[in-house]
């Protein structure tokens, strides 16, 4: 499916910041233990060789877009992209609320320091959660996902089920640790992923993806794998046949050894599905490398030994076991550094969600990891996105998902991806 430019439009903006809301911007010093993108589990750990400080450039652009996302929030508490044939329409309140829309936005405000009981921004954080939770609640068992809207930008370039995948990995950050003191809420909320839960592994398709793909459908596959994830963390019945099948599917897309990438279901474009292979590998990918480095120190192997399966093998993995985890080291390795040529971040030519979502992937994917060249890749990112935030302190796409609101959620997230540091460097360890 094509996609429709609209540079036209991109030259407006839309200010919503009032004199008073530029006053009540997130504080940094008060960012609560634990704060993430919150897919992970376990206790907090601290590791230097990882932890990247912030720019104060990047705090003032993120507390610029925090401040004009949270006057877009809609009447009942979402926020909305808009429709798929009326991407021409930037205005946030001219456009209905959608699930996945405001779980990135609420994972964004998450992410940035605010949470349900304290924060500059909890009040519209409470509202998001409830929106979410009556979404959930009011679905049909029967169906994939979660809302009766069908035609949002979201949906048509991600997936048709891209809305319970999102509503799914905010309630698993939820759930770490966010409503230990509300019995209730927790439980209705443990409830509610559950029932995502269900609905996205119902929706596997028998390759591995997810059904439903929209242009740009391997970003929803990917963003799957990542929800079953961390629902699986948060103790959510998530069946590991399932899980392992979508990983194979991610790491599939890209062949480490020729560089030929799948792009069937990412619309052709490399960036996206190259991505998603470096996010699915990543956990592998360390474990395979932590091994070996056991056994250099231990004079199990050569100092200069490499993660290969004949290598894994002769400390200890299996044959099958040597080969998965070695391949998964060669995608990542090969992936991670496809993702950050110039010529595969330009992705469709321009920005657009899709190419947000894929940089915030290839960022994860290398924190994860414990892969020290993720600073470097920070610094990079940061230096791209200031360039091209909007006046208002919003950012718009340029093709496909140009929805400012889901844009901006987009980059608050990548920018801020400092404060989650200590979760997803957690989450990549290996029980």
């Amino acid at each position: 499916m094509a996609c429709i430019a609209i540079s036209t439009f991109m030259l407006l903006s839309f200010n919503f910041r009032s004199s008073k809301s530029r006053k009540h911007l997130t504080t940094y010093q008060s960012i609560p233990k634990g704060c993430v993108f919150r897919t992970l589990m376990g206790e907090e750990v601290s590791d230097s060789g990882v932890v990247h400080i912030t720019s104060t450039k990047s705090q003032v652009s993120i507390e610029n877009g925090l401040a004009w996302i949270i006057q877009a929030q809609g009447q009942h508490g979402g926020w909305g992209a808009g429709s798929h044939h009326r991407q021409d329409v930037m205005d946030p309140h001219a456009v209905p609320s959608d699930p996945a829309t405001t779980s990135m936005v609420a994972m964004a405000i998450l992410r940035s320091g605010s949470t349900l009981k304290s924060g500059t921004y909890s009040g519209p954080l409470n509202k998001a959660l409830y929106y979410l939770l009556n979404a959930v609640e009011g679905s049909s068992p029967e169906s994939f996902t979660i809302t009766d809207q069908t035609g949002t930008q979201i949906q048509i370039k991600l997936g048709a089920n891209i809305d319970v995948i999102l509503t799914s990995q905010f309630l698993s950050n939820l759930l770490d640790g966010y409503l230990d003191g509300d019995v209730q809420l927790k439980a209705r909320a443990k409830k509610a992923n559950d029932v995502c839960v269900a609905k996205i592994q119902k929706a596997q398709d028998g390759n591995g993806s997810f059904v439903g793909s929209g242009w740009a459908g391997v970003l929803q596959s990917s963003f799957a794998t990542n929800a079953l994830e961390a629902a699986q963390a948060q103790g959510a019945k998530v069946d590991d046949k399932v899980l392992d099948k979508a990983r194979e599917f991610q790491k599939n897309n890209y062949d480490s050894k020729t560089g030929d990438v799948k792009t069937e279901l990412g619309a052709g474009v490399m960036l996206y599905s190259v991505t998603g292979s470096t996010r699915a590998s990543a956990k592998e990918a360390r474990k395979a490398e932590e091994e070996i480095q056991k056994a250099r120190r231990d004079g199990r192997l050569a100092m200069n030994a490499a993660p290969s399966a004949r290598n894994l093998e002769s400390i200890g993995f299996n044959k099958d076991e040597a080969m998965k985890y070695a391949t998964a080291y060669e995608v990542y390795q090969a992936g991670k550094a496809q993702a950050q040529r110039q010529d595969v971040m330009d992705g469709f030519g321009s920005n657009g969600g899709e190419e947000f979502l894929s940089y915030l992937q290839t960022g994860e994917s290398m924190i994860i990891g414990k892969d020290s060249e993720w600073k470097k890749w920070y610094d990079n990112m940061s230096d791209r996105l200031l360039k091209i935030q909007n006046d208002d302190g919003s950012w718009s796409g340029h093709h496909c998902i140009t929805s400012p609101v889901f844009c901006t959620a987009t980059c608050v997230l990548i920018l801020s991806v400092n404060n989650d540091v200590n979760k997803l460097t957690e989450l990549g360890r290996t029980r």
